[in-house]
């Protein structure tokens, strides 16, 4: 049982990596954004960051769900930004089953990926607070990093390869 934090800053893939990783393992897939309260979308949409006393609740209900899954027996593939490390503490936390995927890019790249879609309530102009507010994990927090850039299915490719890795030699 694993429950996979794929985090990074808006644009980054989140969602897809994620979903990508739930379909190949059959995980749960948990879009951080359905835990926004309307409040916090409607600011974002507005174009407003989000302050820490808006995303306490949000994350803490995606680590109560998490753990619901966790106590299931459940895997899940969590896309979350998470992109401060008093955020990561709470979806992590000193949960040894549950394990980062930090998906790496420059801000160019991103914002192109974000003038790109449509349909999502995060507004291209807030994509500078999120790289301001980026705290990238440190090796401490063990994560994996994947590098944005390529195809979603390299990407996807690349976090089940080194999933796999960590999990070592079937028994």
């Amino acid at each position: 049982m694993t429950i996979a934090i794929v985090m990074g800053v808006s644009g980054s893939g989140k969602t897809t990596v994620a979903a990508g990783l739930g379909q190949q393992d059959g995980w749960i897939l948990l879009e951080g954004d359905s835990f926004h309260p309307p409040a916090n979308v409607a600011k974002m949409h507005a174009g407003i960051p989000l302050t820490d006393e808006d995303r306490w609740p949000w994350l803490r209900a995606i680590a109560a769900r998490a753990d619901e899954l966790r106590a299931a027996g459940q895997s899940a593939a969590v896309a979350c930004s998470a992109l401060r490390r008093a955020y990561r503490d709470v979806v992590i936390g000193d949960r040894p089953d549950t394990v980062l995927v930090y998906l790496r890019g420059s801000k160019s790249l991103i914002a192109g990926r974000i003038k790109a879609r449509r349909g999502h309530f995060m507004p291209p102009a807030l994509l500078d607070s999120q790289f301001a507010t980026l705290e990238e994990p440190g090796p401490d927090e063990n994560p994996i990093i994947v590098d944005v850039g390529g195809t979603p299915e390299a990407e996807i490719a690349d976090a089940i390869r080194q999933l796999n890795a960590r999990k070592g030699p079937p028994a």
